[in-house]
């Protein structure tokens, strides 16, 4: 599907891009909400006054996209764009659309080499699927709340033959070591992949992350390139934390995250997205 048609991105010189205004990806898991989902008042509050005040909000996320429209509706988000599936799709939110948004962008891939090297490293993981339908199919009655939807329980090797948005492979007998360690033995080439802080394992497609959806929107709207900023704690924040001009770490990320931020805040349970975005209100 065609990124950012006419249609996509009509009335954006009506948009605010002025020199005070920010383009601003938030990661959505620990940062927005804490690890058990839950959004605090000052976040929802500071995270609502940003959008009032007219800066271009996206919402960053691993999470599919019915996981992500409850958090873009808490915080008043329903003009713009969010990224969901770690870059794999692109959506543009608008209310006068039937359902409030619709999916730009698909980054598909096919996901047999990857899993069929995966199931022989880690044999009693459990894998999922998002297709190119927003569908996710799962082995072993696999079910998450990124899903955003009810996985379909399918055998491995009709699985491998869906084209897919994203591949999640979760295992509660391995550790995250276990996993990076597996992917270094696999060699895995032609998917992009990210290692959670459990034994979790997100792939997408070839160059897909966060940042090159991020980018693709930020060319598109015309922002500039010195006024964006992103906020986020995971692995998978890496190339978006450095693909922003002020990359802002959440106080418990990794080492390696932090090592990429031009700034570390307080930690999701101190509201450390908050803080940043005040400081954006405040014109710093």
């Amino acid at each position: 599907m065609t990124i950012l048609t006419e249609h996509a991105v009509a009335g954006i010189e009506d948009r605010p891009n002025g020199n005070l205004k920010q383009l601003i990806a938030l990661d959505v898991d620990g940062t927005l909400v804490d690890h058990d989902g839950h959004m605090s008042p000052a976040v929802r509050g500071a995270a609502q006054a940003v959008v009032q005040a007219g800066h271009e909000v996206i919402i960053a996320t691993g999470r599919s996209l019915g996981a992500t429209l409850p958090i873009i509706e808490l915080i008043g988000l329903d003009r713009g764009y969010a990224v969901c599936c770690n870059g794999g799709v692109i959506l543009r939110l608008d209310p006068a659309l039937e359902d409030g948004y619709e999916v730009i962008h698909r980054e598909t891939f096919d996901p047999a080499p990857a899993l069929t090297a995966l199931r022989k490293r880690l044999p009693v993981a459990k894998y999922a699927l998002e297709d190119a339908q927003g569908r996710f199919l799962s082995t072993e009655r696999f079910q998450d709340a990124s899903f955003g939807v009810e996985a379909i329980p399918v055998d491995f090797r009709e699985m491998l033959q869906a084209e897919a948005v994203r591949v999640v492979v979760f295992s509660s007998e391995n550790t995250s070591d276990d996993f990076t360690q597996a992917i270094a033995g696999i060699g895995l080439s032609g998917v992009t992949y990210s290692v959670g802080w459990t034994a979790w394992l997100d792939i997408a497609a070839a160059g897909v992350t966060k940042a090159s959806a991020l980018e693709r929107l930020r060319g598109a709207l015309g922002w500039d390139a010195a006024r964006t900023i992103a906020v986020g704690d995971g692995r998978n924040d890496v190339e978006m934390l450095s693909w922003a001009a002020r990359g802002v770490a959440m106080g418990q990320a990794p080492d390696e995250v932090r090592a990429v931020a031009d700034e570390v805040t307080g930690t999701v349970e101190d509201d450390g997205v908050a803080a940043v975005l005040l400081n954006v209100l405040q014109g710093r």
